[in-house]
């Protein structure tokens, strides 16, 4: 396993944690998540729940005394594989609902962040002040992609307009009904104003520098890049549950 984050929520429900594994979907199967039900029924004195998805998972605990048994237990569990974790990219972090209060109450700073499918996910509030969540679009992420659209632009710089248009927007819409969760409004909108930025310098290159102004192309951006959307609600609003 090359990378984990154990995470607990010393006195409410687990929130989360991460280990990311290279390994094959069936192999982890039988070598961690099947182990990982067992070790909480027979071992946590709290509440534990791991998700996993391809190589990437999230094992979180209720109590920082079950994430530290688990930790030193996950160790032999994967030598008996000859497997082992990569002890440089594995936290135990404190991550919930009660992470900010009592770090606050210790004196230390705010909760650690973990990454998790694209997201970094950070201890917040919602507009009405409740414990939450937030996802925000990985930063490395965001700014690979947009090299990945700036390369593109260059092979479709002689593209019609309405192409590379057509093109950008069922980009963007793919970025938005992925990405479009509460809380990643901001970077959501980073992300169109840079497209429009490389859609621009691509206009530009192919003879147009004196003629496509920004007053220009904001008429092509409103056109034909989408405006941020959020998609995924909160799962207490999907499923109708007051938190």
């Amino acid at each position: 396993m090359e990378e984990g984050k154990i995470i607990y929520n010393e006195q409410g429900t687990p929130q989360g944690g991460a280990a990311s594994p290279l390994l094959g979907n069936v192999f982890m199967h039988y070598v961690y998540d099947l182990w990982v039900q067992q070790w909480g029924k027979q071992n946590a004195r709290g509440e534990i729940f791991a998700v996993r998805f391809a190589d990437d998972t999230i094992v979180g605990f209720q109590y920082k005394s079950d994430a530290e048994q688990f930790q030193l237990e996950l160790k032999e569990r994967l030598l008996k594989f000859g497997l082992e974790l990569n002890l440089e990219k594995t936290r135990l972090i404190e991550f919930g609902q009660f992470a900010a209060e009592n770090r606050k109450r210790r004196g230390e700073g705010k909760p650690e962040t973990f990454t998790f499918l694209g997201f970094t996910h950070i201890c917040g509030k919602t507009r009405k002040g409740k414990f939450a969540i937030l996802r925000q679009t990985i930063k490395k992420r965001l700014h690979a992609k947009i090299k990945e659209i700036k390369d593109e632009l260059k092979i479709r710089m002689h593209d019609s307009i309405q192409e590379v248009g057509q093109w950008l927007k069922a980009v963007v819409t793919g970025h938005y009904r992925y990405y479009g969760v509460p809380g990643n409004w901001a970077a959501m909108s980073d992300f169109r104003y840079l497209i429009s930025q490389r859609w621009m310098h691509s206009l530009r290159r192919r003879g147009q520098k004196g003629l496509m102004t920004w007053d220009k192309m904001t008429k092509l951006v409103n056109r034909w890049l989408p405006l941020p959307q959020v998609y995924h609600k909160y799962p207490s609003e999907r499923i109708g549950v007051n938190i």
